[in-house]
């Protein structure tokens, strides 16, 4: 692997001993692959397309003591099953996370998604949705907006072109080696760029070019506002989702928007105890 997406030893053996990843096998034949640690109301956390469930390891533990904290690693990210269609909607994604919620009997959780993982918690918590009565609340932190909304057509076919060069160029070790310089902001430390390589490194191809469809076919905005409590949440840095954008989403769902400061569009690997602040307020409300 290349040197730039390896990490410390050290930190190594502390995923593994305090949020070990874990295979879950679903109704159907399908698993998914996740990290959990903590007891108390259920925390369930959705990464977003370079990344993975591994990349909530310092929020989970700074929330263990009051949460179950569970992040998944999303269909065809990991060891996850993917899903059967090339180009999976939102709602199949939302599917999956249901079956996933069956498996570990979980009637009632706060939901969580990170960019990319926005799209499915805003669909299953939209209202109308299966899942949405098992939500207490929601809580979506540099919330993607997808482009699938008719008229970003031709912004689709570029985003959706842009992606799939890339990887074919760069591959995913080359994407990583640059994922800690767009998704950080210039305040993370070293520690916090090597997680955020890390995690894009462990990208399997195909699981991330269903995600990329799922980015290009998404409409965030068309689920909103959802069928519970919400919460918006964006880097006050960030530069992949800007605040303004965000600020559109929190306005959708009828509250304002909650500036994390001093963090990029990964910011909970870079500000961790300000997310987890977040979420535990979010938890008590």
């Amino acid at each position: 692997m290349d040197q730039a997406a390896t990490l410390p030893p050290s930190e190594l053996a502390r995923l593994e001993a305090r949020f070990p990843a874990r295979p879950v096998a679903l109704q159907g034949g399908a698993a998914v692959s996740l990290r959990e640690c903590g007891s108390g109301p259920a925390l369930v956390c959705l990464h977003g397309i370079g990344s993975g469930a591994a990349s909530w390891l310092d929020t989970a533990l700074l929330l263990a003591p009051e949460a179950r904290v569970i992040a998944w690693d999303a269909p065809g990210y990991g060891d996850s099953t993917p899903l059967a269609a090339a180009a999976p909607k939102a709602a199949d994604y939302a599917e999956r996370l249901g079956a996933m919620l069956d498996a570990l009997d979980i009637g009632r959780c706060t939901l969580v998604g990170h960019s990319l993982g926005a799209l499915t918690a805003a669909c299953a918590a939209r209202p109308g949705s299966a899942l949405a009565a098992r939500i207490e609340r929601l809580v979506l932190i540099s919330p993607a907006a997808g482009y699938g909304a008719a008229e970003r057509a031709e912004t689709r076919q570029r985003v959706r072109a842009q992606r799939l060069d890339t990887l074919a160029r760069a591959g995913v070790a080359g994407m990583a080696a640059q994922a800690d310089t767009r998704l950080l902001s210039a305040h993370a430390g070293e520690q916090a760029r090597q997680w955020v390589r890390w995690n894009m490194a462990r990208l399997n191809e195909g699981g991330y070019r269903q995600a990329v469809e799922l980015l290009c076919g998404g409409e965030l905005l068309a689920d909103l506002p959802p069928a519970m409590p919400v919460r918006v949440a964006c880097g006050a840095l960030d530069i992949v989702t800007p605040p303004a954008g965000c600020d559109e989403v929190a306005r959708r769902c009828g509250v304002a928007l909650e500036l994390i400061a001093d963090a990029g569009h990964a910011s909970y690997v870079e500000r961790p105890q300000a997310v987890a602040a977040l979420l535990r307020a979010a938890l008590a409300s």
